[in-house]
C-alpha cells in the first residue's frame, strides 16, 4: 500500500510536532582569570577576575544572545569600531557602589589618581561549581576592601545561569556583610547592579563624543552617527526613554537591533526583598543601565529623606536581581509575570 505525498507530508509534520526540543545545556569551565558560562558549547558569558591591575572589580563580560550577539560594550576590554571611550570602569555587568565608608568603589579603574579614595573588589574564592542540565551555579566569594586594602565588607554571590530557547537568564544574589566595622553606604547616584550596552543598544543622540576606530584607537566625532542606534528603556511604571533615570519601577526593560538585524530585549528586574524596593533606576541613553536602591534623595533630587543605609559590624544584607535577555520586545504583562516568577 503507498502512501500518498500528503500523508507522508502530515505524518511528517506529526512526527516532527511530538519530537520533543532538544534540552540545552549549560556547563561552567574554570580558566585563569575566568569562569566561562557555556550554552550547548557555546560561550554565553563568562565571570572574569583578572586581578585589579586589569580591572578593579570582578565582572560578567561579554554577555551573549543566543545568536552569540554581544549585548555588552567590548571598549576597554575588547574595542569594537563605533564604540564611545568614556567611563572606563563601565565593563559588563558588574555589582559596587560609589560611597562605602567614603571609598568610591564605582569609578575606579587604570584611568584614575590611585591614591585617591577609591575602593576596589577582590575576587578571594571560586567556591562552588554546580551544573543542572539547561542550568548552572556559580558562588564566589570576594572582599571590598578600601586604598590600603583592608576588607569593609565580604562578598558572597551566586549566579544561576539559565537557557530556554533563545531566551537567557542571569540571576545574581550577593550578601554582604560588615567586617570588622560598621560600613555606611551613603546616598550616591554611582551605584548599584551595572551593565554597559552594546552601541546598537543605546539611545539615538546628536551631542559630540570620542569613539573607537577600526583600530581601537580614540577618535573625536563631532556629530554621532546614529546608524543602527536603536535602544529605548521602557520601565514598568510606564515611563519611556531617557525619562527612565530618577524613577523608581520593579523593572525596567531595553529593547532594540543587534547586527545581523537580530531584535533584542534586556531586562533587569528587582526583588521585592531588596533594600528600597522597587528601585530607582540610574539609566543612561549613553549606554549606562543601572539599578540604584541605595540614594532616594540623589536620584529623586531631594524629593526623599537619605537613606545612608548601614550595616552593622557582622551583620549583612542581600540584594537579588535578575537580568533577562529575550529575542524581540517583552509586553508588560508578560515581564510582570517574570518579575512575579522571580519574586517567588
Amino acid at each position: 500500500m503507498r502512501l500518498s505525498s500528503l500523508c507522508v507530508a502530515s505524518l511528517l509534520i506529526l512526527f516532527i510536532a511530538a519530537t520533543p526540543p532538544k534540552k540545552q545545556r549549560v556547563t561552567l569551565k574554570r580558566e585563569t582569570g575566568r569562569v566561562a558560562v557555556l550554552v550547548d558549547g557555546q560561550l554565553f558569558t563568562a565571570y572574569i577576575y583578572p586581578g585589579p591591575d586589569v580591572l578593579k572589580k570582578p565582572a560578567l563580560y561579554p554577555i551573549l544572545t543566543a545568536s552569540g550577539n554581544p549585548i555588552t560594550r567590548g571598549w576597554p576590554m575588547d574595542p569594537r569600531p563605533g564604540e564611545r571611550v568614556d567611563h572606563p570602569h563601565h565593563v559588563g555587568l558588574w555589582f559596587n557602589y560609589g560611597d562605602v565608608n567614603g571609598y568610591d568603589l564605582w569609578n575606579n579603574s587604570s584611568a584614575v589618581d590611585p591614591k585617591g579614595m577609591y575602593g576596589t573588589i577582590v575576587n578571594t574564592n571560586i567556591a562552588r561549581l554546580n551544573e543542572n542540565g539547561n542550568s548552572a551555579e556559580l558562588t564566589v566569594e570576594a572582599d571590598w576592601q578600601d586604598r590600603d586594602g583592608k576588607p569593609m565588607l565580604h562578598e558572597t554571590t551566586q549566579f544561576t545561569f539559565s537557557a530556554d530557547g533563545a531566551t537567557r537568564r542571569i540571576d545574581r544574589q550577593t550578601t554582604l556583610k560588615a567586617v570588622g566595622n560598621d560600613v555606611i553606604f551613603k546616598d550616591n547616584k554611582e551605584g548599584m547592579l551595572g551593565l554597559r550596552v552594546a552601541r546598537q543598544l543605546e539611545h539615538p543622540s546628536t551631542k559630540p563624543d570620542l569613539f573607537t576606530d577600526a583600530s581601537g584607537k580614540t577618535t573625536a566625532v563631532p556629530k554621532l552617527d546614529n546608524e543602527g542606534v536603536t535602544g529605548k528603556y521602557h520601565s514598568a511604571a510606564g515611563i519611556d526613554g531617557d525619562a527612565v533615570w530618577g524613577t523608581r519601577a520593579p523593572w525596567v526593560t531595553l529593547t532594540g537591533t543587534l547586527p545581523k538585524n537580530e531584535p533584542v530585549a534586556v531586562t533587569i528586574i528587582d526583588h521585592p526583598a531588596n533594600p528600597g524596593y522597587p528601585t530607582y533606576w540610574h539609566a543612561r541613553g549613553y549606554g549606562l543601565f543601572a539599578a540604584n536602591p541605595m540614594a532616594p534623595s540623589v536620584m529623586s533630587s531631594g524629593k526623599e529623606a537619605p537613606m545612608n543605609y548601614t550595616l552593622k559590624a557582622g551583620q549583612s544584607v542581600v540584594f537579588r536581581h535578575r537580568v533577562l535577555i529575550t529575542e524581540g520586545t517583552q509586553n508588560d504583562q508578560a515581564l510582570n509575570k517574570e518579575a512575579a516568577a522571580f519574586a517567588k
